[in-house]
């Protein structure tokens, strides 16, 4: 799809596109509350809850109060609208700013001032000085003569360099005062969300220009929400408005992520609604049978001889109402709580802000903090997230001579500094290169010194060092250059800038010199795509010995070529250039064409080397979380030897012998598929040995085959090694890499810090991002943030693992309390003729979820387990996360056990305490109720681990609000409860009961925990009496995880296989994808018998 947009003239765009008019609003307000509704009962608990309390409307059937029932649905979809409608209110707000800001405009001739809404396609909008770009521009003119002018472009990437803009060449020398009055038309592609590209055309018409075609692309474009920098004026024509821009594209709400926690939750949600109506079928029938043989006979019941048609549901349907609580209505409200409580804690962590730059880390997603604690795949970057993304030039090779092995650095090379001084040929064409080759504006301070401003810090490191050897870029004055060489001036004419891109690998520049009108190209990039493409005869040997021995000292390496052109070539070339630039369709591909056509016949003049240098703490990072059972891919555009150097250096792998490095090779699918045999092979054999840390690597080509044509072997040697090293691949290939872990059901943390890891970032299950050098685009697309790579560190073990143990407990006690309320009702039906009769009034039932029960379990967000400093130095533990231990069926049923036999003493106990004194109904239900208060507050107290004064107030504070509460409405005589807890407390068998609940509830409990943690101690209970007796710390042998079992040694060739944690017995086999097969493997440490929180 095109769009037409005709310049100055806006009444032709009026009715086809939309006005300038920003809404980032999700609702308004005659939509709110059925949008709102709409949202809330598209979730399957929500209508769950919605569907009971529409049943206990009809009064039949009902055997509580609707408000039980309506009071915390109400409640709970109260608050969560009102959050909404603060959210909503606060972007309207903002729009509302924006869309009422005056802007300078050009209609019919005149300039008019007007609200950034009123903006059309095809208006002409000037902008001063600092002034923020109200819509996508395109640029007609600006104060420069040479049609530059200067953006900020922080709010749309996060980059803070400054950025050049220039006008199209038709409006070039077109008078400022001719600009209101132009004409023409832009054909340009419909509105998307790319903000790196815009392929469009301009024709003016006359009398500026006769209908030529001249193409435009992104840097003849103002985006929204940039800032003009530098320039006192600009003008343009508005192509996209409103929502329709790239970053009103861009806007939108992501896609939520599912943890495995909360997968695991509606399993288990799943599991007992299933179970819950089995109870309700199986008290169906018997309340309708008892109802026919004996409730009948009784004359108290007064059933009538013939019910209505639907008789035989009531009972059932009472049972389901009175069984609903099974499900707590609560649980939702109480997670999101405490995730955004995990969001902060990760916020707040001062350990975590960066020295260097004061930058804060930063939760942007609330919801997947436990997913942090079972991270099993770390993909990351490596330029600016494991290095430091400080570009230092440190040696070369020119003309085959090396410079900077000597003393280590080029810079400081006698021979090369003379060679440059004295004007070596050879040397002075290789910093010409490194000096005009490039994309960087130098500015000129008041004091007269030079710095220079860059998009790419390898560029800025070439122009700096080519400054220090005297080739000196002085000034950028629109296409001309100005170079000093030892205080001689050069000129240069660039005609022509063929981009790099990640698929080309390499950015030349065609110059005219000046003085001599001789045309060049320059050219720099990668030797994969520099090397092929020298003259016949020059020998390239030395060049790619130097590629390889600065590749081993884990430099980066950029080769450099020229070549001289001639006129007609040149001319016959720059027409297909043009045309193929004037395309809209495909444009990329087809300028990438036409640039191999001109670069070729190079001859190359060297090979520059540039040091990124390891971010501190990177190695003893990436050794932590290895040991933890985080396996570690690092994907990098870099070349192989520079990638396997880093990745040695980082403790990806350990050097031999101990660690094997196997290499994917090949250009042709059968090459791919003979080395990736071999090394599958290799790594089945070692891996099932358990001798070796083994790690593959493979380039991008042998990549594109295997994961093309040879996906399953590859997916099950990405199963089997623990490390992979992925050098020259594209941002796709990063994201592909992600999804195929995801499908062996995997959960992978994605890190980078660049733009080109966005993808890579957005696909994984939790996205983090390193607010870097590259700008903030990969923070801001990320689910974290945060300043350097050594705070994933502590991310992960300390705040991934604290947030998982918190949520286990926290939902498993969620179903444990309503379960146990739930359980009581049912043993109350089978002694009151299983008619499905509530014990429990209407306000206990209402009260017990949303007050007597929620409030110390929410203060669990405190709990630690361990210690922080214990946690991270046998970053082990985190195995029992990883494999789930802590919230699984396993652990369900015993919470689920637990409920049952607490509900079983507490019914038992209150029937036979009150039951035969003369005691109303409404006092025995306070008992009950009473009764599961008290064991809740001593089960929370059991099971938090350190306590602070918070989680006393909140566990006893409770028990003593309990009884407030009770007081307060027991003094109401309409509340149907009066003077009922006034006389159960003045009665000492009511405290009796309250003691010998409690201690018959949890003494076995005690008793269990004590021969746990003194017979069968797990490592979190070594670790524990070790912190509780104040003695050292328990050596990290003592709990280091047994090696790998080993794999079956007849694994078929067809069939993928995961080697599970031998310290995991609770981890289960995965499914590696749709066709492929997993094999369990046995752990060699003995299985323990329980699995509770407190023993992790």
């Amino acid at each position: 799809m095109k769009r037409y947009v005709y310049i100055n003239d806006d009444n032709l765009a009026k009715d086809i596109y939309c006005d300038n008019r920003i809404s980032n609003r999700k609702y308004t307000i005659l939509n709110f509350l059925p949008k709102n509704l709409w949202e809330q009962f598209s979730r399957f608990m929500n209508q769950y809850f919605l569907l009971i309390a529409c049943l206990q409307l009809w009064s039949l059937i009902t055997p509580v109060n609707p408000a039980s029932t309506w009071g915390p649905l109400i409640l709970i979809f109260a608050v969560s609208s009102s959050k909404e409608a603060w959210d909503d209110y606060n972007r309207y707000l903002l729009d509302k700013k924006a869309n009422e800001k005056e802007i300078w405009i050009v209609r019919q001739g005149i300039r008019k001032l007007i609200q950034a809404q009123d903006i059309c396609i095809g208006n002409i909008v000037w902008l001063r000085e600092n002034d923020e770009v109200p819509c996508d521009l395109l640029l007609l003119g600006t104060a420069d003569p040479q049609g530059f002018c200067y953006v900020e472009t922080a709010a749309l990437d996060g980059e803070t360099d400054l950025k050049t803009r220039s006008i199209p060449s038709a409006c070039m020398g077109i008078d400022v005062d001719l600009l209101h009055k132009i004409k023409g038309v832009i054909e340009c592609p419909s509105p998307n969300k790319d903000i790196r590209r815009f392929d469009a055309n301009m024709r003016l018409f006359p009398p500026f220009l006769d209908n030529d075609i001249f193409p435009l692309t992104i840097k003849n474009t103002l985006l929204q929400s940039c800032y003009l920098r530098n320039t006192e004026w600009a003008c343009g024509v508005a192509v996209y408005t409103g929502n329709q821009t790239k970053l009103g594209m861009c806007r939108g709400i992501a896609e939520p992520k599912l943890t495995a926690v909360d997968a695991m939750i509606d399993k288990l949600t799943g599991a007992v609604f299933v179970f819950q109506i089995v109870v309700v079928i199986v008290l169906g029938i018997a309340g309708n049978v008892f109802k026919d043989k004996q409730g009948r006979k009784l004359w108290y019941v007064q059933y009538p001889k013939e019910g209505p048609w639907y008789e035989l549901l009531v009972i059932p349907l009472r049972f389901e109402l009175l069984c609903s609580i099974m499900i707590p209505i609560s649980i939702k409200v109480s997670l999101d709580l405490a995730k955004s409580l995990y969001a902060k804690f990760i916020d707040w962590d001062v350990e975590m802000v960066d020295p260097e730059t004061g930058i804060r880390s930063n939760a942007a997603n609330q919801a997947i903090s436990e997913d942090l604690g079972q991270v099993e795949y770390i993909l990351t970057d490596k330029t600016g997230t494991l290095t430091e993304n400080k570009m230092i030039f440190k040696r070369c090779c020119i003309s085959g001579r090396f410079y900077g092995n000597e003393s280590g650095d080029a810079l400081t090379d006698a021979q090369l500094l003379n060679a440059a001084s004295t004007g070596s040929a050879d040397v002075i064409l290789f910093l010409k290169v490194m000096a005009i080759c490039n994309t960087v504006i130098p500015v000129r301070s008041k004091s007269g010194t030079i710095s220079y401003k860059a998009l790419s810090q390898d560029e800025e490191a070439l122009v700096c060092a080519s400054a220090r050897l005297r080739m000196v870029l002085e000034n950028k004055n629109g296409n001309i250059l100005d170079i000093n060489f030892n205080a001689s001036p050069m000129q240069y004419e660039v005609l022509d800038t063929l981009e790099f891109t990640s698929d080309r690998k390499r950015m030349s520049v065609v110059v005219r010199e000046c003085q001599s009108g001789e045309l060049f190209i320059l050219s720099k990039g990668a030797d994969e795509t520099i090397l092929p493409l020298t003259y016949s005869g020059q020998q390239v040997r030395t060049f790619a010995e130097a590629v390889e021995q600065y590749a081993q000292m884990g430099l980066r390496t950029l080769c450099l070529a020229w070549r001289k052109l001639e006129e007609d070539e040149y001319q016959e070339w720059t027409s297909m250039f043009k045309e193929a630039n004037s395309t809209l369709v495909d444009r990329e591909r087809r300028v990438a064409e036409v640039c191999q056509r001109l670069e070729r016949d190079f001859e190359i003049l060297g090979v520059a080397a540039i040091e990124d240098r390891l971010q501190e703490g990177v190695p003893e990072t990436i050794e932590i979380l290895r040991k933890a059972g985080i396996n570690f891919w690092m994907l990098t555009g870099d070349k192989m030897s520079t990638a396997i150097q880093i990745a040695l250096s980082c403790n990806f792998v350990s050097p031999e012998p101990k660690g094997q490095i196997l290499i994917i090779d090949g250009k042709t699918e059968d090459e791919v598929c003979r080395s990736l045999d071999r090394v599958l092979l290799t790594t089945r054999i070692t891996e099932s040995e358990s001798k070796q840390d083994v790690a593959f690597v493979v380039d991008g080509w042998a990549l594109e085959i295997a994961l093309k044509h040879y996906r399953k072997p590859f997916t099950e040697l990405a199963i089997l090694s623990r490390t992979a090293i992925c050098c020259r691949v594209t941002p796709s290939q990063k994201a592909q890499l992600v999804e195929l872990l995801k499908l062996c059901d995997y959960r992978t943390l994605a890190i980078g810090d660049g733009g080109n890891d966005v993808r890579m970032i957005q696909q994984a299950d939790i996205g983090v991002g390193i607010s870097g050098r590259e700008g903030l685009q990969a923070a801001r697309a990320a689910d974290y943030s945060i300043g350097k790579f050594r705070f994933l560190k502590r991310l992960i073990l300390v705040h991934g693992r604290y947030s998982y143990n918190r949520t286990a407990f926290l939902s498993q006690y969620s179903f444990y309390k309503s379960f146990l309320i739930c359980f009581i009702q049912i043993f109350f039906s089978f002694i009151s003729g299983v008619s499905g009769t509530s014990l429990f009034n209407t306000v206990s039932l209402m009260a017990y979820n949303v007050f007597y029960t929620s409030v110390p379990v929410l203060f669990s967000v405190l709990d630690k387990d361990l210690s922080e400093r214990t946690v991270m130095q046998h970053p082990q533990i985190l195995f029992d996360c990883q494999s789930g231990r802590l919230l699984n069926p396993s652990t369900f049923a015993g919470w689920f056990g637990r409920s049952l036999f607490h509900a079983i003493v507490v019914f038992v106990i209150t029937i036979h305490s009150y039951a035969f004194e003369k005691s109303v109904m409404e006092e025995v239900a306070m008992v009950a109720v009473s009764g599961c208060i008290w064991l809740q507050a001593f089960v929370v107290a059991l099971e938090t681990n350190s306590f602070t004064i918070f989680q006393h107030l909140a566990i006893w504070g409770n028990l003593v609000g309990f009884y407030a509460i009770n007081w307060i409405v027991s003094s109401i005589p309409t509340s149907g409860m009066y003077t009922i807890m006034f006389r159960l407390c003045e009665q000492p068998s009511y405290w009796i009961t309250m003691i010998l609940i409690v201690a018959t509830g949890m003494c076995p409990v005690l008793a269990l925990k004590y021969l746990r943690y003194t017979y069968r101690p797990s490592r979190i209970n070594l670790l524990q009496q070790s912190e509780r007796l104040g003695g050292p710390i328990l050596s990290s042998g003592i709990i280091e995880p047994k090696s790998r079992s080993s794999l079956d040694k007849d694994i078929p060739t067809d069939s993928v296989y995961e080697p599970l944690l031998s310290e995991s017995p609770s981890a289960t086999r995965r499914s590696a994808g749709p066709t492929q097969r997993l094999d369990s493997v046995q752990s060699q440490s003995p299985p323990h018998s329980t699995h509770t929180r407190k023993d992790n």
